[in-house]
């Protein structure tokens, strides 16, 4: 086994060689602070002149093949640690390029080098760099033709982090070009940029390399450490006729976790910590940190082969776990806390008939409204309550009825009395918009099940797309406050004078007289709105009018949440 560590610059990294990110690693996830952070060092460097030199990190790459394009020869390797940085400096060249003149001799002629060392061969196409979980082609088609796809086109925030990082690329390459030549900023990415590479020959050593480098603080989560770790383990203890068949599998199973980790973003912080806390040892009292969570998994390993292959597929049901339980918009209010999303996130994992998950996840959602909507406390409360019953809910093979039965004893701790009582004459918009949207699609859904109905889909889908204050509509619009010239109160935030439209709708009706917008509210297609029109055609909309509505919505979320 050989490691080559290599002092280079950028552009001396990139001749000769193809990289590619495996599938069984995280997508690109930089943010805008880590691309202007290079973005700075590199404007520095500039400021510095042109023997000025800046050290940006290292980069480990495990060598794969060789492969010849016309009389060229390229060592294929895969990245597997530096990718974040090796993808937005490739990214920035490519911005660069598209910005050098086709009419200007010596740009036409960098853009020229640039182009072909970007993109191999005009036959085979072969991409410098060939990214992981780009869903979109976002990263490939740039790097073949520039083209910057709009928004619609973004399916997943590994997706929304490409789409950033190209557009600020090309950003911070239109005000270089400001200021100076662009031949000046090629020339200094190419040898005034420099890094160490360490080329591994066996996949072996690439995890105890990657290991040790991160060890000594470069800025890698932990959830991508644990995979590290627990491939390590493969190699240490595996037998080597059945290594390659683990490693397989293994490689398998983590590409389809980073793919569905790709359609949220910061999904593997908490998948992680989750996933650990499930499987602590001793019950806990509290999510643990993710280092603690890290610890947690490789432990319940047993440092085998056969527990890494079980504690991948864990994290992965996790994971999928979570997506499931954040893609549905209408919890977005009782998913909110940590706690109770590890709750139900246990119960999901249990993979119970759907008719008795169903039933089990009302009565989370019931008492976690309750908690944490109705009576707006915050995520101080019911930590430990929450986090025990999901360990046990996980370790202990509870029986549905003892977990419905739980749930309604952690309920009990917050009386719906009170939770009740938070809503009369209160100031029901101002910080509680998600759960007051929440609170109105249930409501919804209520009304359409006494009318023998279903709710409108099509227009829900528009509230729920956008942000919650977008849909909340006034009744008595806020800008006319109380109508009562006798009391400084202002009524307009109460339970009674709150409804719901979709964004649209609701951005055109402005300040118009509540009975002005009747009509509106009549054909809207919305139950709760419906029921509104026709309490206006009785006569005015003031404060009588509001209680009385208030005083409805409350009977009925008492019996709701109860």
């Amino acid at each position: 086994m050989q490691i080559q560590p290599i002092f280079l610059t950028v552009g001396n990294l990139l001749a000769g060689r193809l990289f590619r990110i495996p599938q069984y690693q995280r997508a690109y996830s930089w943010g805008s602070k880590q691309r202007h952070d290079l973005f700075d060092d590199i404007l520095k460097v500039r400021a510095s002149g042109n023997d000025a030199s800046h050290f940006m990190a290292t980069v480990v790459g495990l060598r794969r093949d060789k492969m010849r394009i016309a009389a060229d020869e390229f060592i294929e390797l895969e990245i597997v640690d530096g990718q974040q940085r090796l993808t937005t400096l490739i990214t920035l060249l490519k911005a660069t390029s598209k910005n050098l003149s086709a009419s200007i001799r010596d740009e036409e002629k960098i853009r020229e080098d640039l182009n072909s060392l970007l993109v191999k061969g005009d036959d085979l196409s072969l991409l410098l760099l060939q990214t992981n979980h780009d869903s979109s082609h976002i990263f490939s088609n740039y790097l073949r033709d520039g083209t910057v796809p709009d928004d619609s086109s973004v399916l997943t925030a590994a997706d929304k982090n490409l789409l950033d990082a190209i557009r600020e690329c090309e950003t911070f390459v239109a005000r270089w070009r400001e200021d100076g030549d662009l031949i000046s900023l090629v020339a200094l990415i190419r040898n005034q940029l420099s890094l160490i590479f360490h080329e591994i020959e066996d996949e072996g050593l690439v995890y105890t390399v990657f290991e040790v480098l991160n060890s000594r603080g470069l800025d890698v989560t932990w959830f991508d450490k644990l995979k590290t770790f627990l491939m390590a383990i493969v190699f240490e203890t595996g037998e080597p006729d059945v290594r390659g068949a683990t490693l397989n599998e293994l490689h398998n199973i983590w590409r389809e976790i980073y793919r569905t980790i790709g359609l949220r973003q910061n999904l593997n912080k908490e998948t992680l910590r989750f996933a650990g806390t499930l499987r602590a040892k001793n019950i806990p009292s509290r999510p643990l940190a993710e280092e603690a969570a890290a610890d947690e998994l490789t432990e319940w390993t047993g440092r085998t082969s056969k527990g890494v292959v079980r504690c991948s597929h864990w994290i992965l049901d996790v994971t999928k776990a979570e997506d499931k339980l954040l893609s549905q918009w209408r919890l977005r209010a009782p998913t909110h806390i940590v706690q109770a999303r590890l709750a139900a996130i246990a119960i999901l994992l249990r993979q119970f008939p759907s008719n008795v998950e169903r039933k089990i996840l009302n009565e989370w959602e019931k008492v976690t409204f309750r908690i944490y909507g109705l009576m707006g406390n915050d995520a101080r409360t019911a930590v430990g309550d929450y986090v025990r019953l999901a360990w046990r809910i996980t370790n202990e093979d509870l029986p549905p009825d003892q977990i419905a039965a739980a749930l309604s004893r952690l309920g009990q701790q917050y009386p719906i009395e009170e939770a009740v009582a938070e809503l009369v004459n209160s100031d029901c918009y101002n910080s509680w918009t998600e759960e007051l949207r929440y609170f109105m699609f249930r409501y919804e859904e209520s009304l359409a099940v006494a009318a023998g109905q279903k709710i409108n889909e099509s227009q829900w889908n528009k509230i729920w797309r956008d942000e919650p204050a977008k849909s909340i509509e006034h009744i008595r619009p806020r800008s006319r406050g109380s109508d009562d010239p006798k009391t400084s109160a202002v009524y307009v935030h109460r339970l009674g004078n709150l409804t719901m439209l979709p964004p649209g709708v609701n951005s055109k009706l402005q300040d118009d007289d509540p009975l002005d917008k009747r009509e509106t509210y009549l054909s809207c297609g919305l139950l709760g709105t419906i029921e509104v029109a026709k309490m206006l055609s009785s006569g005015k909309w003031n404060r009588s009018a509001v209680e009385t509505r208030e005083k409805k919505l409350i009977e009925w979320a008492r019996k709701e949440w109860s």
